[in-house]
């Protein structure tokens, strides 16, 4: 009896000194869950993985999408009482240590799997101690975790060769495919290269490879695992020999996403996989024979979820390793629908109102139009949709620059704004006078198509619509998508109410300084595309503009884009209503000159009375009538539209003036010249 007693205080010290050290040293399981990221797109297609900090490939192994069928016969070789031990099997010890006694050698291992578990998270020298706290630590994990999460980490963690760890890293390097429909010739070679992950490696040792595939077919024959017409035919296979490449597609928008997440082993973005590959797949015949880059952003409006995101042609062009639509670039004339939208907000005008297109100052501040054309009173849907440049200044003027960056800035829009410190240069903004980002423009013209409500950008197919903010009135947004929708198309494209089955593309162009960005953002009711091509370095492409060279691309993307809405046909626009007919207006009340302008040089093809002369223009804002001299010689108007022709009578220098009712003067010294 006291001998019994011994034992059993001797049973319980030693249980409880293995519950104390169980809490004491636990399992590394931290490691346990170190694995690669593997980013997916909206469907589950793989996009791009990434390794482990130690470079390896190590993806985790999720037991509904393995082959039950190679789970069983890794089971049947490797561990026959897997469901049954905990941890360590008594049998299995018992019969090793009898074949070593019987041959003076190990012949037969007793590892489990989880035992192997072990070894792969806590590597150790191959001694007896080792297989002691190997025992342990099994122990332990048995514990800890269920068969089927031990069976998963054990999937996760088993080499097979190189840097590849894993049966789904495995399948897709060595078969290209994934881990839940293999052959039985596959089942057989992956049981067998754990074993002997290096020398066994198909890609390097193919022969060794195949024997111990076709031992492994033999033992599971034996075990009537499979049959023997099975076993011959996976004999017949040609074991792999090249091993293949883990993805690399939108490898920028993986990189995003997966720094989003503290610890995930998938996570699935927004990229809708074969839309993405399309608009990569233009972006990059964009860029084939340009010494530049193109970066593209489509979003469904809806859901506001990026669909496809091209932050770079490739990584063989210029700056092919930045994300362009998070760099900070000068937007160019992008920005002009939302001054005028603020306008309609505020009550100062409407898409029908008058606006004074002519060579005006602002303080120092003097902007130009792109060809250095003036067109006079223009209206406002005109302005905007030939994006021309100094009513836009005028109306940022009556806006304000500061409602115009707050209300920008409250969508979470990053504004980068020069601070010149005179008070004017703030006007500069509506033709590209600050930074931002093509991200950021996307959300404010989804907005545009959203009835004014802004929304951030999504990347992930779990993630939610979150707050709102109404930057414009939807009666405003709405006046503005008509304008836009009914902009001049790039050459080679027809207007949308012209075609069948088109996209009604509301979109804006916009060339920022020294043609260093070009630019065009459009949208419908589905879908908001932003292009943005330049060079990262922001070296100068001079004659490069929005609208010849983004704008293309941005029909194009569209074209590639599904559910087209029903054609929209042309749309008139209305007159202003009362109180709004003039927006803005010339800072004092003199005439504009509008032709010829001052220090012009004119060639003429003849002189005197037969020639054609030269038809004067100017724009009076008082609307009275003007009266023109040259040289302090009245002029009698002789056009039928009313308008002063003025015949030269020789070659030399002219001082032109224009006086209105009020007795205002504007001149122009110019200089005529004969055609060579």
């Amino acid at each position: 009896m006291k001998l019994l007693s011994k034992i059993k205080w001797v049973f319980i010290l030693i249980m409880g000194a293995f519950l104390l050290a169980n809490i004491i040293f636990p399992p590394p399981l931290e490691r346990a869950y170190d694995t690669s990221v593997l980013v997916t797109d909206k469907r589950g297609q793989w996009l791009s993985a990434f390794t482990v900090d130690d470079g390896r490939w190590r993806l985790k192994a999720d037991m509904d999408e393995v082959d039950p069928r190679f789970v069983a016969a890794l089971i049947a070789i490797e561990d026959k009482r897997f469901y049954r031990h905990s941890g360590v099997d008594p049998l299995a010890v018992l019969r090793a240590l009898r074949t070593w006694q019987r041959q003076g050698e190990i012949v037969s291992g007793a590892s489990t799997l989880t035992m192997q578990l072990v070894r792969q998270l806590e590597p150790r020298p191959r001694t007896l101690k080792s297989k002691i706290i190997e025992s342990l630590r099994a122990v332990q994990l048995e514990l800890r975790l269920s068969k089927r999460e031990i069976l998963s980490l054990y999937l996760t963690h088993t080499p097979y060769g190189g840097n590849v760890e894993g049966v789904t890293a495995a399948t897709h390097v060595y078969f290209d495919k994934r881990p839940d429909q293999l052959t039985d010739g596959e089942i057989a070679l992956l049981i067998a290269l754990p074993q002997a992950p290096e020398s066994r490696r198909p890609d390097r040792h193919v022969e060794n490879a195949q024997k111990a595939r076709d031992v492994i077919l033999d033992k599971l024959y034996a075990a009537n695992i499979i049959t023997e017409r099975q076993r011959t035919e996976a004999k017949q296979d040609n074991v792999p020999s090249m091993r293949k490449s883990f993805p690399q597609k939108a490898w920028l928008t993986a990189r995003k996403v997966k720094g989003s997440v503290e610890r995930a082993d998938k996570v699935v973005s927004s990229l809708d996989g074969e839309l993405q590959q399309e608009v990569q797949r233009l972006a990059a015949q964009f860029t084939e024979n340009l010494e530049s880059n193109v970066a593209v952003l489509v979003v469904e409006n809806e859901t506001m979820k990026v669909r496809a995101h091209v932050g770079s042609a490739g990584r063989d062009r210029p700056g092919g390793w930045i994300d362009m639509t998070a760099s900070i670039r000068s937007p160019g004339s992008t920005l002009k629908p939302f001054i005028y939208g603020f306008a309609f907000d505020d009550g100062l005008s409407a898409p029908g109102s008058f606006i004074l297109d002519a060579p005006t100052r602002f303080g120092t501040y003097q902007p130009e139009n792109f060809n250095r054309r003036y067109h006079g009173d223009v209206r406002v849907h005109e302005a905007l949709a030939h994006s021309l440049n100094v009513p836009a200044v005028l109306a940022l003027d009556k806006v304000g620059t500061k409602r115009f960056e707050a209300a920008l800035q409250l969508t979470g829009s990053k504004l980068v704004v020069p601070n010149n410190g005179d008070g004017q240069a703030g006007l500069a903004m509506a033709l590209g006078g600050l930074g931002l980002k093509a991200q950021d423009l996307a959300v404010l013209y989804a907005a545009l198509a959203n009835g004014g409500k802004a929304r951030d950008l999504l990347w992930k197919e779990s993630a939610q619509l979150g707050q709102s903010y109404q930057m414009l009135s939807r009666d405003s947004a709405e006046k503005i998508t008509k304008i836009l929708r009914q902009a001049p198309t790039p050459d080679g494209h027809v207007p949308h109410w012209l075609a069948q089955n088109a996209h009604p593309i509301a979109y804006k162009t916009g060339t920022s300084y020294g043609f260093r960005d070009a630019w065009a953002a459009g949208y419908t009711d589905k879908w908001t595309v932003i292009v943005w091509a330049g060079r990262p370095d922001g070296q100068t492409r001079v004659g490069k503009t929005g609208r010849g060279t983004a704008a293309p691309l941005l029909f194009d993307v569209f074209a590639s884009l599904p559910d087209v809405t029903g054609n929209v046909p042309f749309v008139r626009m209305a007159d202003a209503p009362r109180g709004v007919k003039e927006f803005g207006g010339k800072p004092d009340a003199a005439p504009v000159l509008l032709f010829p302008p001052d220090g012009a040089e004119i060639a003429v093809e003849a002189f005197g009375a037969d020639a054609n002369g030269l038809t004067l223009t100017a724009r009076s804002p008082a609307r009275s009538k003007l009266a023109w001299y040259v040289d302090g010689n009245k002029l009698t108007p002789r056009s039928l539209s009313g308008q002063t022709v003025w015949q030269p009578e020789k070659p030399g220098f002219y001082k032109v003036s224009v006086v209105d009712g009020q007795g205002a003067t504007t001149s122009a010294n110019v200089r005529v010249m004969a055609v060579q």
